[in-house]
């Protein structure tokens, strides 16, 4: 009598999806071979037998660079999903103390409104963890978590990341002035703008720009409470997220044509070693406390 091959016979390697994951979020079969502590060599050998097994290339390589093929693109998020949820099935059963000395890189605002919520519960869950947080500009976390100086980075982001990462929460990005403000009325239009690599800046310049609507830069700061400050003073508008408004700033009325403005995201994004991995699933699975603790803490900077 014969017998049908088990199901296991096709199930996929958890250990060939990590490859797969590290190569695209590295760019090269080197770098990912240092992540996940496996020779370059075994590495390929993984990529190999996943491809036997899901029947389709999946990588397109060349002399400069690795290319996710069309096939490739679907896998990334399943297996992004398949190895979130293995972590977090190991997590329910294994709880034993987490030690150790972790990076943080975030930017100066999330510094102040989001980073020390996640410290408070990070230490009330794992007390012997240390966690070195620095904070910088946006482009700078982007340069320091690529280097490998960092091992978390917190940042906020518009449309796709350019660093493979997981978004906490969102909200709208808008045109905000100062309540009964007359600088909206200025021609050309004054702004209040972040430093340059900001996404923010960037995506306010580029609507502008193509909505063809003249402006000047009148006051720049690295952190969005210095733009609060041009805002509360009339002297400026500025592109922020919906929840700075309050009682000192409002929305830009859709009657002064300013273009639209897309959503913005926070996200984290880890080094793929397995105390950033463990710490950035504790912090995913309670994202929407993140998010209620984040959105008061920032508009209470507003009264």
């Amino acid at each position: 009598m014969s017998h049908r091959p088990l199901a296991a016979s096709r199930t996929l390697d958890l250990e060939a999806l990590s490859c797969f994951v590290a190569i695209c979020e590295t760019g090269t079969f080197r770098l990912a071979a240092v992540r996940v502590h496996k020779s370059p060599s075994a590495v390929s050998l993984q990529i190999g037998k996943l491809e036997q097994r899901l029947g389709v290339r999946i990588l397109d390589r060349n002399a400069r660079r690795v290319v996710l093929t069309e096939a490739g693109e679907l896998l990334l998020e399943q297996a992004r999903r398949l190895l979130n949820l293995s972590e977090e099935t190991l997590g329910l059963f294994h709880q034993a103390p987490l030690s150790g000395r972790i990076c943080l890189a975030a930017p100066h605002d999330l510094g102040i409104s989001l980073v020390p919520t996640l410290l408070r519960r990070l230490a009330d869950r794992y007390p012997d963890l240390y966690v070195d947080v620095r904070l910088m500009a946006s482009e700078r976390i982007r340069e320091s978590f690529t280097a490998g100086d960092v091992q978390l980075a917190l940042f906020n982001d518009v449309g796709r990341s350019t660093l493979a990462s997981r978004e906490l929460f969102s909200e709208p990005l808008t045109w905000l002035m100062c309540r009964e403000g007359r600088a909206v009325g200025q021609s050309p239009l004054p702004l209040a703008a972040a430093e340059v690599g900001c996404a923010w800046r960037d995506v306010a310049l580029d609507a502008l720009q193509r909505a063809q609507r003249r402006y000047r830069i009148a006051y720049s700061s690295d952190t969005s409470m210095g733009q609060l400050a041009a805002l509360r003073a009339d002297l400026a508008v500025a592109a922020l997220p919906l929840s700075l408004t309050g009682r000192a700033l409002v929305e830009v009325p859709a009657a002064c044509g300013l273009p639209p403005l897309p959503m913005t995201h926070i996200r984290l994004a880890d080094d793929g070693s397995e105390l950033a991995r463990i710490v950035r699933s504790f912090v995913m699975s309670d994202s929407t406390c993140c998010e209620q603790q984040y959105r008061p803490d920032v508009a209470s900077t507003m009264t």
